[in-house]
């Protein structure tokens, strides 16, 4: 399998004009073993469509690191110490909540 690193697929995808903030975790996968979601907050001003977005992170980075799924939300989690708490990202994913 190939090795993609949440941080660096999150620092490719800053550089979408669109996205102010970005979390990237894993999810399951059938074919690959795991493929990246991304969480998304808009850049003030824009509306992120989800496909163009994932249209764009495989013209800018390799295939295998383009995530699968994009969610555009209002705001990311974060803890007391400013970290994105990507296991609640994981668990929306999961349970399929919005």
């Amino acid at each position: 399998g190939f090795n993609a690193y949440p941080a660096e697929i999150e620092s490719l995808l800053l550089d979408h004009p669109h996205i102010a903030q970005v979390a990237v975790v894993g999810i399951p996968d059938e074919r690959m073993g795991e493929v990246a979601a991304a969480f998304v907050v808009a850049a003030t001003g824009t509306e992120p469509d989800p496909d163009e977005i994932v249209a764009w992170a495989r013209e800018h980075m390799a295939n295998y690191k383009a995530p699968r799924v994009v969610r555009v939300v209002d705001a990311l989690p974060f803890n007391a110490g400013g970290k994105v708490m990507k296991f609640q990202l994981r668990d929306q994913l999961a349970g399929g909540a919005p």
